[in-house]
């Protein structure tokens, strides 16, 4: 049986980290971080992900400014919101929740944050220093993902990593992010011929594709670590990601669960990189390189 690559434990370990970090710095600060979550529109998932994340301020003492506009907010107003939590300095990370209504353009909205307020680590800006390898915000899924290897002891350098998916969100910077430790990547997606063949050579499989219970038996090599990305409603209920799990779990030697595994991470790592933006404002130090690859 598959380790279990349980990111919902790893993430309560790195909120009392971060815990235990403000709780050390606050009185040097004079004040604690500031996280602000952008959300525009009435998206049922992002209700509920939003909410989440306000919980998870809570739990560590990150103040939350949440911010929710109408879904026929013209983007002008959008941008004015965003330039008023740039220049708000109680405010250390910004996040713009996505998808965005229609008639709004994700792009120059996200181009408008602060890259150094940047949370989601999605800012051009940020994805040029994460491509050459300089200090900035990291995007939060691949991050988790890197941060849920190491605490389990895998290693990417020397190996074969395959990437299912390249989307900016996670596929691209999934990939820079392997590369970065020293593992021989390959990104796959819906146009890659004979897929299995590309994923069956991989020691670590990312499977990012956005299509439910896509990846299965046929594609995993005895022994890899797998780790799941998506995650979706199955009609007849209950969630499963990208992954045929019950196939895998016998071949592969790890296994991040749906839900359970990617999930917690991401929203922890959107913490990570807000207490780390606001350490550098207020020049303080930290002991959080190990989660900003």
């Amino acid at each position: 049986m598959a380790l279990r690559l349980d990111g919902k434990v790893l993430a309560r370990d790195v909120e009392h980290r971060l815990q235990t970090l403000i709780e050390r710095r606050l009185a040097e600060a004079g004040r604690p971080p500031g996280l602000a979550v952008l959300r525009v529109g009435d998206d049922p998932a992002s209700a509920v992900y939003v909410a989440n994340k306000e919980k998870a301020c809570a739990r560590i003492g990150v103040a939350s400014f949440g911010d929710h506009l109408p879904g026929d907010t013209p983007p002008a107003q959008v941008l004015q919101t965003i330039e008023r939590l740039n220049a708000n300095p109680a405010v250390d990370g910004i996040l713009l929740q996505l998808p965005l209504p229609a008639g709004l353009d994700e792009g120059p909205l996200l181009m408008a944050i602060d890259p150094e307020k940047d949370a989601d680590g999605l800012h051009t800006l940020n994805l040029g220093r994460l491509l050459k390898g300089e200090p900035g915000p990291r995007s939060c899924t691949p991050a988790g993902v890197m941060a849920m290897l190491r605490s389990n002891g895998i290693d990417p350098a020397g190996k074969r990593a395959v990437v299912i998916g390249r989307s900016i969100l996670v596929g691209q910077p999934m990939a820079l992010m392997l590369q970065a430790a020293n593992a021989t990547v390959t990104i796959a997606h819906s146009r890659t011929a004979d897929l299995a063949a590309h994923t069956r050579e991989a020691d670590i499989l990312v499977v990012a594709a956005g299509r439910s219970e896509f990846i299965g038996a046929e594609h995993v090599r005895s022994g890899a670590a797998v780790v799941d990305v998506g995650i979706h409603r199955k009609p007849e209920g209950g969630l499963c990601g990208d992954v045929r799990a019950a196939e895998v779990e016998s071949i592969a030697a790890a296994l991040s669960p749906v839900p359970g595994g990617v999930g917690p991470m991401t929203v922890t790592m959107l913490l990570v990189n807000t207490v780390v933006a606001w350490c550098r404002r207020h020049n303080l130090d930290h002991d959080l390189d190990d989660l900003v690859p």
